[in-house]
């Protein structure tokens, strides 16, 4: 049975793709012109949001842990593509997490 041993790579990555995430919302809430930054704030909080869902599942060992991290790698790749934009460094520290999260979605959704 596949369960948390089993995808503790992809776990990690997605716990700390939501960790950043929220950071990165909460930081880019402190920027001056808050209302540019209106879309990565909306992704970060959607991203953070499917993260939890997918580590969850895969903690659960459910049957639909692939689906889920395959639409996770989607979040994080939009997420990423826009924190990849901004100069700020919690927008470029949330980008690489939010890379590398889609990387090990997508290998755990491949190999499922």
């Amino acid at each position: 049975m596949k369960n948390y041993h089993t995808y503790k790579v992809c776990i990690d990555a997605c716990l700390n793709c939501a960790a950043l995430c929220n950071h990165c919302a909460n930081s880019c809430l402190q920027e001056e012109n808050v209302k540019m930054m209106a879309r990565c704030i909306q992704l970060d909080m959607e991203c953070a949001a499917m993260c939890y869902a997918a580590a969850q599942l895969m903690s659960l060992g459910s049957p639909k842990a692939a689906e889920a991290c395959a639409l996770c790698a989607e979040f994080c790749e939009a997420c990423a593509a826009e924190c990849g934009q901004h100069d700020h460094k919690h927008c470029q520290e949330c980008a690489e997490a939010c890379s590398e999260c889609a990387r090990q979605c997508r290998n755990m959704s491949n190999a499922a």
